[in-house]
């Protein structure tokens, strides 16, 4: 599969901030939520979103366990989404920087990714493309709520922003937990590489916000880079150095790696490609290729996904 856009080289403070997200939910006005709804009128919700989006996106119905591995890993489909049941797609962009999610909890669960720190682009972005879906598709809205959701939480605007960070400083100087609780406190919401079901291993993790104001999301977003600058400078290159390599040890010797051991060879490598040590890769964004290309949900035999998991990481590191 092609790559996902957020991987492009040109990305802001991309050495902390992996991609920018904006998602929107909707559900179609007159039908009922998935979760109620028939196997017929699941499919009838499917056929009228595929043919509001047009010719501009590709329909995926029936993907590989390898495709879907590869989609949860590039972010551009939830880890939980029920490829194999009736009226579900995922509608992916020609770019890779645009999806729709037929079916999961709503309706429609419209994402747009765009590279680094760059949420203005992806908001204007996941703008454009429920402008264009609402040309011919009527969504579900009362003056009271908002527009109507599954989740009652969700309801009203139904928008949430979020970046995807790397915050191995912060983690490194014991400080991660206290500013993530400060950010609880805002009203942010911090989870794992891959959503609400995963813990923030290897120190990557999704900062977002549901509700609250933009400029709120973009100052604790702010807030973030800056402590997180403050906290790799205060870590001697000499300590950075010795993590990685072991790290690198770690996972060139081994030939069962689980899913959370290999996140954590991956963000001391990361971290040494940021500061350009010798030995590892010259960009961090080669890491976050690897990162899309990483068994997530793993093999029916988790002995074998472990071990050719160890395999991927050992290629990569050693070479």
């Amino acid at each position: 599969m092609p790559p996902p856009a957020w991987l492009d080289s040109d990305a802001p403070h991309g050495d902390v901030v992996l991609s920018s997200r904006a998602r929107v939910m909707r559900n179609l006005k007159g039908h009922r939520f998935p979760h109620h709804a028939s196997e017929a009128e699941l499919r009838e919700i499917l056929e009228r979103v595929v043919a509001a989006a047009g010719g501009g996106f590709d329909v995926q119905r029936h993907a590989t366990q390898a495709e879907r591995d590869y989609l949860v890993g590039s972010r551009l489909a939830s880890h939980d989404f029920r490829w194999n049941e009736p009226g579900r797609a995922l509608l992916l962009d020609q770019e890779r920087s645009r999806c729709v999610m037929v079916n999961e909890e709503d309706h429609l669960r419209v994402q747009c990714l765009s590279p680094g720190w760059s949420i203005d682009a992806a908001d204007a972005r996941v703008r454009e493309t429920l402008d264009g879906l609402s040309q011919t598709l009527d969504f579900a809205w009362t003056p009271a709520f908002g527009y109507l959701s599954a989740s009652p939480f969700n309801a009203g605007e139904g928008r949430r922003l979020s970046a995807m960070f790397h915050l191995i400083g912060l983690a490194q100087g014991k400080r991660l937990p206290s500013v993530l609780k400060a950010l609880g406190a805002r009203g942010l919401a911090a989870r794992g590489l891959f959503g609400e079901s995963s813990r923030a291993v290897g120190a990557f993790v999704q900062v977002s916000i549901s509700s609250g104001t933009r400029v709120e999301f973009v100052g604790a977003c702010e807030y973030l880079l800056r402590e997180e600058r403050d906290a790799r400078s205060e870590i001697g290159r000499a300590v950075l150095e010795e993590r990685a390599r072991q790290a690198a040890e770690f996972a060139i010797g081994s030939r069962s790696i689980g899913l959370a051991d290999a996140l954590r060879v991956l963000g001391w490598v990361r971290w040494a490609a940021s500061a350009q040590l010798e030995g590892f890769p010259t960009s961090p964004r080669e890491v976050d290729r690897w990162l899309t290309m990483l068994e997530v949900r793993g093999n029916s035999n988790t002995e074998v996904a472990a071990r050719d998991r160890a395999a991927f990481l050992r290629n990569r590191v050693e070479g």
